[in-house]
């Protein structure tokens, strides 16, 4: 592809704050205006999901260690409604940065 001076330094400068090549560059904003979003905004989403993933791997630890403590003592411990909610409250978090990436639709 043929590019002028000017482009060309252009194209650097947008690759370089986005620290990516050129050619990654242009893929990337190629396919985002086809997507409707720009790589900016695909980095949040994909940020977001990344975060996510480690908050459901710690409400994932805190469900093992109470199913532990019930089926240890036979009782339900006090702490299970609050982690069901907040195993509820990830899972609709998740659902909502699929959808931001494309995956709901």
């Amino acid at each position: 592809m043929k590019v002028t001076p000017e482009e060309e330094a252009q194209l650097l400068r947008l690759a370089e704050a986005q620290h990516v090549t050129v050619p990654r560059l242009l893929v990337e904003s190629a396919l985002a205006s086809a997507a409707g979003e720009t790589p900016t905004e695909r980095k949040q989403a994909m940020a977001e999901l990344f975060a996510l993933h480690r908050l459901l791997a710690a409400v994932s630890n805190n469900v093992n260690q109470i199913a532990r403590a019930t089926n240890a003592s036979g009782e339900i411990q006090a702490e299970t409604a609050a982690t069901v909610k907040k195993v509820r409250e990830v899972a609709v978090r998740i659902d909502r940065a699929l959808d931001g990436l494309g995956f709901g639709q």
